[in-house]
């Protein structure tokens, strides 16, 4: 039988500006006591920054925001399926955008999810659960083989 939850090498990265529901989400996956380590990136520019310098060669599970200043989170989905080493990691989008064109252009990128702040009405409990849930019982590679 294989042994559930060698998911602590998986990372969660939040790629959020507003910090407030950065705080949120925190806490909310706090409480679940995720043992996974949680960063965040203001920007897109931050977010791949991270994932390419001391976090290299983790997975990631990645909660991106799409509003954001600098590079938003469609830019930065873009970038990351395009580079090998980063490809590979899982993202959720969770934001304010109801649009149709983000929804498309979000899910062209290969996102497992997309989340509206608003559906979840700010109580990010329920989005934290089922990511705990998910890193409970996936099976990431213990190091991405390129």
């Amino acid at each position: 039988m294989t042994e559930h939850n060698q998911n602590n090498n998986t990372a969660i990265l939040l790629v959020e500006d507003d910090d407030l529901d950065a705080v949120s989400v925190k806490r909310a996956l706090t409480k679940l006591n995720t043992n996974n380590p949680i960063y965040r990136a203001k920007d897109g520019i931050q977010g791949l920054e991270l994932m390419r310098s001391e976090l290299s060669g983790r997975p990631f599970v990645i909660l991106l925001d799409l509003n954001m200043p600098k590079m938003n989170g469609l830019a930065m989905l873009k970038e990351l399926r395009e580079d090998p080493k980063l490809s590979h990691n899982i993202v959720y989008v969770l934001t304010t955008s109801n649009r149709e064109q983000d929804k498309a252009s979000a899910y062209q990128h290969h996102i497992a999810g997309y989340f509206l702040k608003s559906t979840l009405n700010h109580n990010y409990s329920e989005l934290g659960s089922m990511l705990n849930q998910y890193l409970q019982i996936n099976e990431p590679p213990v190091q991405h083989v390129n």
